[in-house]
């Protein structure tokens, strides 16, 4: 992989992560298209952790806030607070909700991660998955507007969104665009979805990267890309930022819907020519 390589894919990979259009299938389309070699489990850690500081960045405020909380949690505990009376505090309650997203996401991905895999490189699969992306984004837009804060997101909710997440295993379907639309769906307003959804992504690109660590450290890794590998991980840190930046001031319009034209339109194209 030469540097150049590593920029555009590294971009790619920070836009469409947070973006609703699906970074799995522009990562595949993007090596298809360029004839860009297949990178490697070495360089998705890295760009994943360039994403992973996107969110970061932007949320940093508000991951402090949660981990203030949580290290409260224990006290709580001690004087045999209820589960009810815990979740009285948005903060605490917000954290209650992560956690649970996060079982139901991790549980359905490691159940199903394998058979997913296999569309990868399945083009039809991908233009298809694009295509229902398409529709996922156009009816949330067409729901009544929400009305959850952050201290009203339920347990039924969580798992409907967790659960949305997951189905971003398939390449075509968007993590955010699932999350976001998930969120709508169970009637949060559109900034808590937005948090919400940005928010469960961290333990989700956490979780991924670790995994892959683990398979870096079984398989090792060339150190001759070493250069590549850190413009990869630069540029799919600014990209995620600005594409974080971005989403957030367009979604306050309520414009989640315009994604829908470009899944589609990307969706056909690669059904009729790839």
């Amino acid at each position: 992989m030469t540097i150049i390589e590593a920029i555009i894919v590294g971009i790619v990979q920070g836009l469409t992560e947070f973006i609703p259009v699906s970074s799995s299938a522009h990562i595949v389309l993007t090596q298809s298209l360029l004839g860009v070699k297949q990178p490697g489990i070495t360089f998705e850690v890295v760009v994943h952790i360039g994403t992973l500081f996107s969110v970061f960045w932007i949320f940093w405020s508000d991951i402090i806030k949660l981990l203030k909380a949580a290290l409260h949690l224990p006290r709580s505990l001690t004087k045999n607070e209820t589960f009810e009376s815990l979740k009285t505090k948005d903060d605490r309650n917000l954290i209650f909700m992560l956690i649970l997203g996060t079982l139901v996401t991790g549980t359905i991905g490691v159940l199903f991660k394998d058979f997913f895999v296999n569309f990868y490189h399945n083009n039809r699969a991908i233009g298809i998955a694009l295509l229902v992306t398409g529709f996922i984004l156009w009816i949330s837009q067409k729901l009544n507007p929400g009305y959850k804060k952050e201290g009203e997101i339920g347990i039924i909710d969580a798992i409907i969104v967790g659960a949305f997440q997951s189905f971003a295993i398939f390449p075509g379907i968007s993590r955010s665009g699932s999350t976001i639309a998930g969120a709508l769906l169970r009637k949060m307003d559109k900034e808590t979805a937005v948090r919400y959804s940005f928010l469960l992504s961290i333990p989700a690109i956490l979780g991924a990267t670790l995994l892959e660590v683990k398979e870096v450290l079984e398989t090792g890794f060339d150190h001759s890309l070493a250069l590549p590998y850190l413009f990869g991980l630069i540029f799919s840190a600014i990209s995620g930022i600005i594409a974080i930046k971005w989403l957030v001031a367009f979604l306050k319009k309520g414009k989640l819907h315009y994604f829908s034209f470009y899944c589609w339109f990307i969706g056909v194209l690669v059904l009729l020519f790839l």
